[in-house]
């Protein structure tokens, strides 16, 4: 795969399968809107956000690289990030949740180069670069934070999905598209949501990936820091939606201490949160979080794991207690005394031992299933995996014995023994046959042809986890990076619009400083009657100038805007708010 992107140390170490998603920023796309944009809601939310969020959170954005007056150039993050020993790409937007969290177990921050519309310019459930560059990033500059980033994305990255937690993705990442693409009509968003709710409704049993992405939600994304009567803002949702992180702050909001209890609380993308979680330093996250993972069938293995694999119907593995690991999709397991003796994978299989592929047991070997008896043998204590070469021998289990292994659970395995494959430790975890039969009670299982077939040796599943043990094992490319975002779609009267904005950008960055600002203003107010954020940034530049009559001017028209729009006012008196406190200050 050609690299499309600027690597450094830490991006070199990223698997294909991650890479696949890196989606070029291509900075000549952003419009002088999306600048005015981004520089409105980084001065509200520095100016804001220096009282109520975490004290990491303003020295985060000198130490991240990121600017109140530019959106951000991945590229630049990367050279400052890498000092921190993090990274950042831009994605395609929503990703699958286990890739998201697997580029965190890399210190990659993945950041959707998007940028929101000016109609959305307070919140949107969409992926954008001020969610995420402006949100994720400043935070990632305390160490303990970051190593809690870190540890998340390795642990979710293992989280169980289920059938429909993919159907759920799909569904929120359209609605994300529609409502951040202009000219969508309101019935489309409408009825995207009523499926989304529809789906939420009908989920049934959450899988854990559902279960850790509340985790994440009401921590890296929503979370709330310090205590319960003063809390402070550290969740990226938060810090980035100008919007909801005032009304955070108020009594509206109910706060609760943080436990692993927020596992169970769901959460809507597309409403305010009416109720978050404060915990008292980032080293509890941590704590919450290992509490979580012992719940998990990555921890607690066993025929639960195996049978949350066969309701996700993705790639997954199973490691038994020998250390044999086994990554495929599982279709079946026979169980005896809440035990698994049989389990059967359908498709591509690898066989793995510490995340490295056997050698001669790859896809290839291995391209149509893989099943296996396990546990212990009818009658005798001691567990295969635990015998001795002086035990096997005793119970003929050596090469050139033709056998029958009766395993409890009645499976049944006769075949002639051609050899034996071993671990570091010297135990066998593997046993390969000729001629060999395997069948449970009167049910022929499988039945060898020319092959060898190879039997697992393990008593018992210690972990049972989403993806393969081995990532080379898979080709797990699959995602088709869109070409363009349909919010890059302007009308001819946007790129109008988009004109002046570049003119006054161009006069306050001393690029263009002949334009008329005055000129500019009347253009707008004939054209444009509607806008209001170019007109909050030339009330700023009237005021730098000293044009107290223009600014007034200025003023009166926004005053205007605000009767005639209402919804427009708090924004509005924001912009204003913003400039005249500047000129108490001196």
């Amino acid at each position: 795969m050609e690299s499309t992107y600027i690597s450094n140390p830490v991006l070199d170490k990223l698997p294909q399968h991650l890479r696949q998603f890196i989606k070029p920023q291509d900075y000549s796309d952003y419009s002088a809107i999306d600048q005015a944009v981004w520089r409105y809601v980084m001065r509200k939310n520095v100016d804001y956000l220096s009282k109520v969020a975490d004290k990491t959170y303003v020295a985060g954005l000198q130490k991240t690289g990121i600017s109140i007056d530019h959106i951000p150039n991945m590229y630049g993050m990367n050279r400052i990030l890498e000092e921190i020993g993090w990274a950042a790409v831009a994605v395609d937007g929503f990703i699958p949740p286990s890739a998201f969290m697997e580029f965190q177990a890399y210190n990659v921050l993945v950041i959707a180069s998007d940028i929101r519309q000016l109609e959305h310019i307070e919140y949107t459930p969409a992926p954008d670069i001020i969610h995420e560059g402006a949100g994720h990033a400043p935070i990632i500059a305390n160490p303990e934070y970051a190593e809690y980033l870190r540890r998340f994305g390795e642990i979710g990255c293992k989280a169980i999905s289920s059938a429909k937690d993919y159907e759920l993705y799909e569904a929120v990442r359209h609605l994300s598209i529609i409502k951040e693409a202009s000219g969508t009509a309101p019935a489309e968003i409408e009825k995207a949501e009523q499926h989304i709710e529809v789906l939420q409704n009908n989920m049934g049993e959450p899988s854990e990936i559902a279960l850790i992405r509340n985790l994440h939600w009401w921590t890296v994304e929503y979370g709330l820091i310090g205590t319960v009567e003063n809390p402070k803002i550290y969740g990226a949702g938060l810090l980035s939606s100008i919007g909801e992180s005032a009304w955070c702050m108020t009594d509206e909001v109910k706060k609760v201490p943080y436990t692993s209890e927020a596992a169970n609380t769901s959460f809507d993308i597309t409403k305010p949160q009416p109720q978050l979680f404060v915990t008292p330093n980032f080293a509890f996250l941590s704590q919450v979080l290992e509490e979580f993972a012992n719940t998990m069938a990555l921890r607690t293995g066993g025929l639960s794991g195996i049978q949350k694999l066969i309701n996700s119907k993705e790639l997954g593995t199973i490691e038994l207690s020998t250390g044999l690991q086994v990554s495929g999709n599982f279709e079946r397991v026979i169980a005896h005394n809440n035990r698994c003796v049989f389990f059967q994978t359908t498709g591509p299989t690898a066989l793995s031992f510490r995340d490295k592929e056997l050698i001669g047991h790859s896809t290839k070997q291995h391209y149509d299933g893989f099943g296996s008896p396990m546990g212990k043998l009818k009658g005798i204590n001691l567990a295969i995996e635990d015998m001795s070469p002086r035990d096997l021998i005793a119970y003929n289990i050596f090469e050139g014995q033709i056998i029958t292994l009766e395993f409890e659970g009645n499976v049944t395995i006769t075949g002639e023994i051609i050899t034996g494959t071993r671990n570091l430790q010297g135990e066998i975890i593997l046993i390969t046959f000729k001629d060999c039969v395997v069948s449970h009670e009167n049910d022929i299982l499988f039945k060898s042809d020319e092959r060898l077939y190879s039997m697992a040796v393990g008593e018992q599943i210690a972990s049972a986890y989403n993806g393969p043990a081995d990532l080379n094992s898979f080709d797990l490319i699959n995602h088709e990076v869109s070409s363009t975002s349909s919010s890059k779609e302007m009308s001819e009267e946007r790129k109008k619009l988009n004109i002046f904005y570049h003119q006054v950008r161009e006069f306050r960055e001393g690029i263009n400083i002949t334009i008329s600002r005055h000129k500019v203003f009347e253009q707008l107010k004939k054209e444009f009657p509607n806008d209001w954020l170019l007109s909050v940034e030339l009330y700023e530049l009237a005021k730098n100038s000293g044009d107290h009559e223009f600014a007034e001017e200025i003023k009166t028209h926004l005053q205007a805007l605000k009767h005639e729009q209402p919804k427009l006012g708090r924004l509005i008196d924001d912009g204003l708010q913003l400039t005249d406190n500047v000129f108490e200050l001196k």
